[in-house]
């Protein structure tokens, strides 16, 4: 009797330290969506992770802008470009996706995408986490 005492409480101990440990977790972006316009806004606590900080970079109307043409989960969106959906397994090649942002006029002159890279309109480091976001969409 004792030990299954002892399990039973050493296990409920290790999930009540799991979940603790969730609560004081900083606020991770949900996979498939944008980040909430006010984790991108948190001057006390910026987002620390690539993915949060490139989703906050493409909801940048000073940046990426990118939800004036695509559509993303969990905003509201542009309907120019192509729905931002199944990234992953449409840019399988994440340097080719990275070179669409960067300049998509060499893939495709008769584009509308501004070439983000190109025109500096967003550093190299910026480009490279608006990939790590698109590529959970």
């Amino acid at each position: 009797m004792q030990k299954i005492t002892h399990i039973v409480l050493t296990g409920g101990a290790a999930v009540l330290l799991g979940l603790g440990s969730l609560l004081a977790a900083p606020a991770v972006l949900a996979a498939g969506k944008a980040p909430d316009s006010k984790v991108c806004k948190d001057k006390d606590n910026p987002p620390k992770d690539a993915v949060t900080q490139g989703g906050c970079i493409v909801l940048d109307r000073r940046k990426g802008n990118c939800m004036g043409c695509h559509q993303i989960a969990g905003i509201s969106s542009g309907n120019i470009a192509t729905k931002m959906e199944n990234m992953a397994q449409r840019w399988p090649d994440k340097a080719k996706l990275r070179a669409q942002i960067h300049d998509a006029s060499k893939t495709n002159p008769d584009t509308v995408m501004p070439p983000f890279g190109r025109h500096q309109l967003l550093t190299s480091d910026e480009i490279d986490k608006v990939v790590e976001f698109i590529l959970t969409l």
